[in-house]
């Protein structure tokens, strides 16, 4: 009798089986497209999405800025031709103050108020981080720039299992807090795939006094190979449960889609067991992974 009502304790506390969230919110990442193609396959990706209602979408910046004009391009047609919230990724790479503050005047007068501010990592620099000669050394001090030339929304970045060059995890909330004082009003995590990484994070945080909104960032994986060699350059832990999940699918697209959604939805539905109802998608300017995690999540079309 007690094993079965531990089982039942047990089948109780399962996220997936609980009430759809009602309070939950969300927010895409694209990334500006390269080729004709590409920028039919993300405007179909936005399109698909739009109807969810995300409170913003962002956009982002190649390494070195290597995709400004088109990371502009993308922000000013999502503004015009569509009821989208952009918000226009800004690093520190290969700009100087004045750059900056001409970008950011730009956005500002064709009416986009939110930037995610990075400072950004160039190609091929090495292991030791340089700035632009008349540049931003961190992301705090490019926060505190942007607060000058207008009263912009702004988001950053935040590393639950620490940056790469991070000594450790109290060196990387002292600098989220820079940030955080700096002005910036939410913090966009790193993908991660146990959530008590997250979940950790954010009681570190708190306690350091950081009381912003800290939304976990969700990478829904298709190619598991292709995330493991980005995990490995990024600091994101790969544990050996995913590995298992799609070991010998790598013949089978359709079988990793559904597994994908399902990891992620899994992910969030424990997340918002603990109380996290925001979730911003690292989307890969695919929808379809996407639109169904959110409808597992409780946020789907308004129906007329």
């Amino acid at each position: 009798m007690d094993g079965s009502l531990k089982v039942l304790e047990g089948l109780e506390r399962l996220p997936i089986a609980s009430p759809l969230p009602a309070d939950v919110t969300v927010s895409f990442e694209f990334f500006p497209p390269k080729t004709d193609k590409a920028e039919a396959t993300l405007w179909s990706s936005i399109q698909r999405l739009a109807p969810i209602e995300p409170s913003f979408v962002s956009v982002t910046y190649g390494a070195g800025g290597s995709t400004r004009e088109r990371t502009h391009a993308t922000v000013s047609r999502i503004l015009k031709e569509t009821d989208l919230t952009p918000a226009a990724h800004l690093t520190c790479v290969g700009h100087s103050r004045g750059e900056i503050e001409e970008i950011a005047s730009a956005y500002w007068q064709e009416g986009v108020r939110h930037i995610v501010a990075l400072r950004g990592d160039p190609p091929d620099q090495g292991p030791t981080w340089r700035p632009h000669p008349d540049g931003y050394l961190h992301a705090s001090d490019l926060v505190e720039g942007l607060k000058k030339i207008g009263d912009f929304e702004i988001s950053v970045a935040c590393f639950p299992e620490t940056h790469p060059e991070s000594r450790s995890v109290e060196q990387d909330i002292d600098c989220l807090k820079m940030k955080i004082d700096a002005g910036a009003t939410r913090a966009i995590s790193q993908y991660f795939f146990d959530v008590d990484v997250f979940l950790r994070f954010e009681d570190q945080a708190r306690a350091r006094g950081i009381d912003v909104p800290i939304v976990p960032g969700i990478l829904p994986v298709t190619n598991f190979n292709t995330v493991k060699k980005f995990s490995a350059m990024a600091g994101a832990s790969v544990p050996k449960w995913l590995a298992d999940l799609f070991d010998g699918l790598d013949d089978e697209p359709e079988t990793r889609k559904l597994i994908a959604a399902s990891v992620a939805a899994e992910q969030c539905r424990v997340l918002c067991a603990h109380g996290i109802n925001q979730f911003h998608f690292y989307t890969l300017n695919r929808a379809d992974l996407t639109f169904a995690i959110c409808h597992l999540l409780g946020v789907r079309p308004h129906r007329t």
